[in-house]
Parts: C-alpha cells; sequence; structure tokens
C-alpha cells in the first residue's frame, strides 16, 4: 500500500512532468522572486554591513518560505486531510521543473536546427546566468546540455530529496534558497558580500543531491539504449570536482560520461570571463542531437528519482508521509 506522502509525490510529480508550469495561474517561485526584490534594499538600511545584512536578509526568507508553508499545509489538513493532501501537492507540483527545463531547452534546439543562431542564443540566455552573445553553435549546444543537467539537481532531485527529510515545506524552503542564489548570490561588486550567505546556503542544501544525481543518473542511463551508466558513474566521480561550483559539476560529469560529450570550458559571466576546466574532456563537443538526449536522461533520471523515493517511503526511511 503506497503511504499518503507517496500519493502527494506520485501526483505532483506527473502534473509537473506532463503540464509544466502554470502560465495562467501564480508561481510559487515568481512570488518568491518579488518577495527577494522587496526585503532587498530593506535589509541593506538596516544593517550597514552587506555581509550581515545578507545573512539576515537569507535567514529571514527561507525561515518564512519553510514557516509559512508548515502553516499553510497543517491548516488545511485540519479543514480536512484531502485539502491538506491537495496543498501540500500543488506546493510540491511548483518546487519541480522537469517539463519546464525540457520545453526551454528544446526551444534553444528548435531554433538552431533552422540555423538561426541569433534566436537560439536569446532563449538560450532565459535559462542560463552566462553571456551568450558570443557563443557559437557549439558554444550555446554545451551550454544547453550543462543547464539541463545541473539543473535537474535544482529542478527536481534537491526538492524531492528535502521533500522526503523535511516534508514538503523543506522543499519549500530548498526552493527559497535556490532562488536566493540565482538572484544575488553573484561575486561581483553589488553581491559578493550580501549575496554570500545565500550562495553558501545553496551550496550546502545542494551537497547531497548533487553528489546523489551521480547514482541517479547513471541508473537512468543503464536503461536507455546507446547511453551507458558505467560511465556515467565513473566519469561523474572523476570529473564531478574539476568544476568551480562544489556541485553543479557533479550532474554535468554524469550527463558528459553518459552521453559520451565535453562540456565546461570558459565562458563569459556578467562581463568578467571565466576559466572553468572541460568535463568530459576525452570527449568531442555535443551536437544537436545531445540536447535531445539529455533531455531524455534527465526525464528518465527523474522517474528513476521519483521510484527511490517512493521505496524509502514505503521502508520508512524518510519522515515525508503526509500530514
Amino acid at each position: 500500500m503506497i503511504e499518503p506522502g507517496g500519493y502527494i509525490l506520485i501526483t505532483a510529480f506527473i502534473l509537473d512532468f506532463f503540464l509544466g508550469d502554470p502560465r495562467q495561474l501564480p508561481h510559487l517561485v515568481v512570488g518568491m522572486g518579488k518577495a527577494i526584490h522587496f526585503f532587498e534594499p530593506r535589509f541593506r538600511q538596516m544593517f550597514k554591513n552587506p555581509l550581515t545584512a545578507g545573512i539576515f536578509f537569507t535567514c529571514f526568507l527561507v525561515g518564512t518560505a519553510y514557516g509559512m508553508a508548515w502553516v499553510l499545509t497543517g491548516w488545511a489538513m485540519r479543514i480536512h486531510p484531502l485539502l491538506g493532501a491537495g496543498v501540500q501537492t500543488l506546493l510540491l507540483f511548483y518546487c519541480f521543473s522537469i517539463k519546464g527545463l525540457k520545453d526551454a531547452a528544446m526551444a534553444v534546439v528548435a531554433s538552431l536546427s533552422i540555423k538561426d543562431l541569433k534566436t537560439a542564443r536569446k532563449k538560450l540566455s532565459l535559462i542560463v546566468g552566462r553571456d551568450t552573445r558570443t557563443l557559437d553553435e557549439s558554444g550555446v549546444t554545451r551550454a544547453a546540455v550543462e543547464t539541463v543537467a545541473e539543473n535537474f539537481v535544482d529542478g527536481f532531485l534537491a526538492p524531492l530529496f528535502w521533500a522526503l527529510v523535511l516534508g514538503v515545506p523543506g522543499a519549500v524552503a530548498y526552493k527559497m534558497i535556490n532562488t536566493l542564489d540565482s538572484m544575488v548570490g553573484y561575486r561581483n561588486e553589488t553581491y559578493v558580500l550580501f549575496g554570500r550567505a545565500s550562495a553558501r546556503l545553496d551550496d550546502a542544501a545542494n551537497f547531497i543531491p548533487a553528489r546523489l544525481s551521480v547514482f541517479v543518473i547513471a541508473v537512468a542511463a543503464a536503461c536507455l539504449p546507446n547511453i551507458s551508466g558505467r560511465r556515467a558513474w565513473r566519469t561523474g566521480w572523476s570529473e564531478g570536482r574539476q568544476h568551480k561550483s562544489p556541485n553543479a559539476g557533479f550532474p554535468e560529469a554524469a550527463f558528459a560520461g553518459a552521453l559520451k560529450i565535453r562540456l565546461g570550458g570558459p565562458s563569459i559571466y556578467h562581463g568578467t570571463r571565466v576559466d572553468k576546466p572541460y568535463i568530459g574532456s576525452v570527449f568531442n563537443d555535443p551536437d544537436i542531437s545531445a540536447v535531445h538526449t539529455a533531455c531524455r536522461l534527465m526525464q528518465t533520471a527523474s522517474i528513476t528519482g521519483l521510484v527511490g523515493a517512493l521505496v524509502l517511503i514505503a521502508l520508512n526511511f524518510t519522515v515525508f508521509k503526509g500530514f
């Protein structure tokens, strides 16, 4: 018999896998972004030291996200168990972004397939932090695969992990951490001190999920034709630490090994060249077909992660069973 938490996970996963982000409805992450914009200047005014301001700013927003989700789900559960399950499902659905990521990556491919490099660069800029204006076709393709690999963790595996550990409020808190990092976790003059707490907290929150992703990706790769699960495992562990990020390199290296492609390399971020090492350096640069394969691998890995989570729930290895 599936535990209540299992039904919540399955339903949230199906909604995201087939529907993606509900553009007609307010989105949780959009609300988080607005909250970050609203409170940033206020915390900067409250504390003269930007590092101190950033610490309190991060703790306040993450704590608020967790607290509001906890109160909302508890309140809904007290009214009726079905309402409680529905609220938890909706919140968790908002924390997943597999279909949205696939659609964004395939939009880049659609432009590349008709040799419209300018539009491909523009579409890519919506899902990556680097400067895309000077990328050639190979650079655009490589960046698209990299964001699919990295965001498999950010957009699915890490929210799933924190839902298992801390319940749905944990997944919501993680989403706030990840949104904070994407908005203020930069090493430029504006955020090098103010955004440090957000960046370090994001590193900590992704530490286990990023390393767990190597196993999940390897298992998923073994289930697909013409992709090597063994190579994903080997490359993930041997080259995952070569990335400047303490976490992003693991899923990227696993994807590089599975697809037998080269990722990483120098990139431009906010006008500054960042000399990242290549991952999967013995392989060739990816072509357009690699993006298709990467999306298929990401979807299969998300199903693999879901099955693993359901097994853990069935074995009572997790606190997440629904309220």
